[in-house]
C-alpha cells in the first residue's frame, strides 16, 4: 500500500498557517492533518472549522479532520461546508454507524478512531460499517509533542489482520502520536499506511526530507 503523510497543523505556528499548508503542499505531504479539540473531549481548545475554512483555498491536499470533540454530530456539517475532505471521529464519543451516515451525507469520507486506552476491538465494527480510514492514537489526545505508546504497534497488526479477514486489506490505517523518523519503520511494519506527524516535521530544518524520510 502507498505510504501517506498527514502532518499535523497542531504544531505549526498558527500565525502563519495559510504559510505552512503551502509549505507542506510543497515538500511532498499528502494530507494537512487538522486536530479539532474542544474543551470537553480533551481539556485543551485548538480550533474549529472556521480554521478549516481559512485554510482551504490554500491547499490542494486533502484536509483531514480529527474531531476530537464531545458532541461530533452538532459539527459534521460545519466542517463539511468548510472543506474537509475526511472527518474522524471517536467511537467512544460517538454512535459510529449513525455518525458514518452523517458524515457521507455530505460527500466527505468517513473515519473513526480510538484512543490508546480503548482496546483495538471497539474499531472493528466501523471497518465493516464501510469507514474509509480508520485511526489509532498511539499518545493520549490532547497535547502534541509526546511519546509514542509501543503497545499501539500490536493494535495496529490486530486492526490490519481483522480488515484482510473481512475482505477491506485495502483499508487506511492511520496512526496518530509520537512517530518519528527512527520509529516510524516499526509502525508501517505493523500496518499502517497513514502518518500523521506533527512535531517531526514543523520542527525539522528540512521539511521535504522529513516527509521522505517519514514514508519509511
Amino acid at each position: 500500500m502507498d505510504i501517506k503523510i498527514a502532518p499535523s497543523i497542531l504544531a505549526s505556528d498558527f500565525s502563519c498557517v495559510k504559510e505552512s499548508v503551502t509549505a507542506l503542499e510543497r515538500c511532498g505531504a499528502d494530507y494537512v492533518h487538522c486536530d479539532v479539540m474542544d474543551g470537553n473531549f480533551v481539556p485543551p481548545i485548538t480550533f474549529g472549522a472556521q480554521m478549516v475554512k481559512g485554510i482551504r483555498p490554500h491547499t490542494s491536499l486533502p484536509l483531514d479532520c480529527h474531531l476530537m470533540v464531545l458532541h461530533p454530530e452538532t459539527h459534521i456539517e460545519d466542517f463539511a461546508r468548510a472543506g474537509a475532505d475526511i472527518i474522524t471521529v471517536h467511537v467512544e464519543a460517538c454512535d459510529i454507524p449513525k455518525l458514518f451516515g452523517q458524515i457521507a451525507s455530505h460527500g466527505v469520507k468517513k473515519s473513526a478512531v480510538i484512543n490508546p486506552e480503548t482496546p483495538v476491538e471497539k474499531i472493528f465494527p466501523a471497518a465493516e460499517e464501510g469507514a474509509d480510514m480508520l485511526l489509532v492514537m498511539s499518545v493520549h489526545p490532547g497535547w502534541g509533542g509526546q511519546k509514542f505508546i509501543p503497545e499501539t504497534l500490536k493494535k495496529i497488526e490486530k486492526l490490519r489482520s481483522f480488515c484482510e479477514k473481512i475482505g477491506r486489506s485495502d483499508l487506511d490505517i492511520e496512526v496518530d502520536g509520537g512517530i518519528t523518523e527512527e520509529n516510524v519503520r516499526d509502525v508501517i511494519a505493523a500496518g499502517a499506511n497513514v502518518i500523521v506527524a506533527g512535531s517531526t516535521v514543523f520542527r525539522s530544518r528540512d521539511m521535504a526530507k522529513t516527509i521522505a524520510r517519514l514514508r519509511g
